[in-house]
């Protein structure tokens, strides 16, 4: 279970933070930003949001996979919510030049797998005023307007089963979660400027010097978490402090990443940053077993966080977590890690013969620890 840094914060440690921030033009708790579309693909078209009825806005492409992906479970909440809540699916970000017939034809080849309202934005409105503004990156993005017209929540559309009833039944805090949100942009930014001080101390893995200078690194560190504890398991700094520990003292290490992958700062515990960091030290440094069990607990935790599978290398995952196992000589764990990415290989259209053939190799070479 994710341990959430939030639970412990007086709400005087949060609110003068935020004050440095970069001001967004649209936050949370203001008035929703208005509808702009070229054309309406789907369903009956939307002039504004009405009082009294939620809003779901989310925002796709047709070349994006995860918004895809997304579409079938957006269906299902529209479906369920008719009653109370309006799904509105608005493509930006669109390739140029790709006319509005065809992204109308594949809405409709999509048929129930997107059963709600669909839209066209009106040249980069929709992008500029609802994303840009919010500081909002990357699609799929989902936007709820409550019942009073305003902005409730942004996220990503596999949070909305629990976020949507919510803001539905009158029970959601905007404020709390604005409280939260200006923490995690504030933890972000000093996370960002410090990975820029600790670089000088990193070394480079690839190269004679990879050593670094890690006791320096750890003594940056340590001032810095103690002008600031809350950055103490925040991703950047996690993976100075967890590379400088693995060169020092990797028993340190192995407890000090345990914390890491099951902690939440301002995104999702950076497990691929602790896989990462020992696969990159591995041929270099002499990494005893409990480390790469650390390993191979964090590639469990990858695995179980994929959304969709089937848009992820998952026989990849389950390839480089055997490994850690064998490295912590764990033979069965390997061996089951292993069968797992060939079961994994054949579910995908990666099936060329060469890949096939060198995972079986592998698979026996385990058999034989």
């Amino acid at each position: 279970m994710n341990v959430f840094i939030f639970l412990f914060l007086s709400i005087t440690t949060v609110q003068a933070p935020a004050q440095n921030l970069p001001e967004l033009s649209v936050k949370l708790g203001d008035p929703a930003p208005s509808l702009k579309v070229s054309g309406w693909l789907k369903g009956t078209p939307i002039k504004s949001f009405e009082k009294g009825r939620v809003y779901v806005v989310e925002f796709w492409a047709t070349w994006c996979k995860p918004c895809i992906a997304a579409m079938p479970h957006l269906s299902a909440l529209a479906r369920k919510y008719s009653d109370r809540a309006t799904f509105i699916g608005v493509d930006i970000y669109e390739k140029p030049g790709i006319p509005l017939k065809k992204i109308k034809s594949f809405v409709d080849s999509l048929g129930k797998r997107m059963d709600y309202h669909v839209a066209k934005e009106d040249s980069n409105f929709m992008a500029t005023d609802w994303m840009v503004a919010t500081g909002t990156q990357g699609i799929p993005a989902t936007f709820i307007i409550n019942a009073e017209g305003k902005l409730a929540w942004i996220g990503q559309p596999m949070h909305l089963d629990s976020i949507l009833p919510q803001i539905i039944n009158n029970k959601w805090s905007i404020i709390e979660l604005l409280t939260k949100n200006n923490l995690k942009r504030y933890l972000k930014a000093l996370d960002d400027s410090f990975n820029y001080e600790l670089m000088k101390y990193s070394g480079d893995w690839r190269k004679a010097d990879y050593c670094g200078m890690p006791d320096s690194a750890l003594a940056s560190i340590n001032e810095i978490v103690a002008n600031e504890p809350l950055l103490k398991y925040a991703p950047f700094i996690s993976s100075n402090t967890f590379s400088a520990l693995l060169k020092t003292d990797p028993m340190k290490a192995v407890e000090y990443g345990k914390i890491v992958i099951v902690t939440s700062v301002y995104t999702e515990p950076p497990v691929s940053l602790i896989f990462s960091r020992i696969e990159s030290y591995k041929d270099k440094l002499d990494l005893p077993p409990e480390i790469y069990q650390l390993g191979a607990a964090a590639y469990q935790i990858e695995i179980d966080n994929v959304v969709y599978p089937e848009l992820v290398s998952m026989h990849k995952y389950y390839n480089n977590m055997a490994a850690m196992y064998c490295c912590a000589n764990m033979k069965s764990d390997a061996i089951n890690a292993q069968e797992k990415a060939i079961e994994w290989l054949h579910k995908t259209a990666d099936l060329s013969e060469t890949n096939v053939r060198l995972y079986k190799i592998i698979l026996e070479e385990y058999k034989k620890m």
